[in-house]
């Protein structure tokens, strides 16, 4: 039997030798990856120091074992190489990639040592490949299994029921046959906008692989906060939602949409960009019509600007009626028709009205004078005849500002 302590680099048994500059050697096995393989080199920054890195130093980690021991992995061992081959499935990258990067990462570790090997040295550099061989072919074994795996579940019958129920009820079904269960007493129809996340922006960064990545996150957060499985059909920008519900829509509480508000807050969080959502409560049969006014009502919050969160029709009665095309939104449009195009009174108007008729606050956002916002509001007030100190014209600029919005969107 081989004393692998024997498997003597530099004059110092191999294993504890990689083991003691184990940062410093995955750093390099990353920088390897990212010169080498070009999938990883548009990865986000992100990935590459935390899952990426993680894995790294796992395997290199398994290998020390070999190293020291002479035994291979066993399974239970393999499960770390499985499952983070898995994550890469789910997030798309090709699986020649991900079995290159171990090939890859092996040779960066004997490039990272090369130097000091000594010429009386040359037998444990052969037995260190050997085990390394064997070493490879069970992890990319794993590695195969794993993304593989992950991929036919990705399409397999699970996810293949959820969307033929999505599509049964979208198209205005009752029944739950298809899914081999029983529909809940309603659902909460969401319409979700999803902004993007920073890596999507970053030049150099593959868009679609941090999409993905932060598609998953929004996935399973939908997931975790729900009793019962969420039907979803997303994209990286947005997509439709229900999520099942154990009362009838009139029985929905205060409480259940204080829940939904905070299940839109945790999913801008989980996935690092804002989220916009509409929502409807319905009965299994009023789908169809509760996800197009979900997604009115999503387009409205987008229309007017509305911060992150979950908006219920409820919540935008006035600027929801103000975006369906009427001689009212017309009328109410052209009061401000005189100062559409002048460019700085608008937006001083908008400004004014958004800090709550405050001058000095309006002012020191626009960076002018308090006499110059005193000037443009009286500027304002002789092209239109509304004055924004009466009550009344006040609540009338406020209209017209939002059926003005509304017809740049709708025409």
């Amino acid at each position: 039997m081989t004393d692998h302590n024997r498997i003597v680099f530099g004059g110092m048994p191999l294993h504890l030798r990689l083991g003691s500059q184990l940062p410093e050697l995955t750093a390099f096995v990353i920088k390897r990856l990212v010169d080498g393989l070009d999938v990883y080199n548009r990865l986000p920054a992100e990935e590459l120091s935390g899952d990426v890195a993680r894995i790294i130093e796992q395997a290199i980690r398994l290998f020390l074992g070999v190293l020291r021991t002479g035994t291979l992995p066993d399974s239970a061992e393999l499960a770390i190489v499985r499952e983070s081959a898995a994550r890469r499935a789910e997030e798309g990258l090709p699986i020649d990639a991900v079995i290159g990067a171990y090939h890859l990462g092996a040779q960066a570790c004997f490039e990272f040592v090369e130097p000091e090997v000594q010429p009386d040295e040359l037998g444990s550099v052969f037995e260190a490949h050997r085990l390394l061989f064997n070493y490879l072919r069970l992890t990319t074994g794993a590695v195969a299994a794993g993304y593989l795996s992950e991929r036919q579940s990705m399409f397999g019958d699970e996810h293949g029921a959820r969307q033929a129920l999505l599509a049964t009820l979208l198209d205005g079904g009752r029944s739950a046959d298809v899914a081999g269960t029983r529909l809940p007493p309603s659902y909460f129809v969401v319409s979700l906008s999803i902004g993007k996340h920073p890596d999507e922006t970053i030049a150099g960064v593959d868009p679609g692989v941090a999409g993905r990545r932060k598609l998953r996150r929004l996935r399973t957060e939908l997931d975790r906060r729900s009793r019962e499985p969420v039907l979803s059909m997303l994209s990286a920008d947005g997509g439709l939602a229900l999520i099942p519900h154990h009362t009838a829509p009139a029985s929905v509480s205060l409480e259940d949409w204080s829940r939904l508000e905070a299940l839109a807050a945790a999913l801008s969080k989980a996935a690092g960009a804002p989220v916009v959502a509409g929502v409807v409560a319905t009965e299994p049969a009023g789908v169809p019509d509760a996800a197009r006014l979900a997604g009115e009502v999503r387009e409205v919050a987008m229309i007017y600007a509305k911060p992150p969160g979950i908006y219920r029709l409820a919540d935008l009665l006035l600027e929801y009626q103000l975006t369906r095309p009427s001689p009212a939104r017309d009328h109410l449009a052209s009061l401000l028709a005189p100062v559409a195009g002048k460019p700085d009174l608008l937006p001083t108007l908008r400004v004014f009205l958004d800090t709550g008729l405050n001058r000095r606050q309006t002012a020191t956002q626009l960076r002018v004078h308090p006499n110059t916002v005193d000037y443009r509001l009286r500027k304002i007030a002789g092209l239109t005849g509304l004055q924004v100190a009466r009550h009344e014209d006040l609540l009338s600029i406020r209209a017209a500002l939002s059926a003005l919005d509304a017809t740049k969107v709708h025409g």
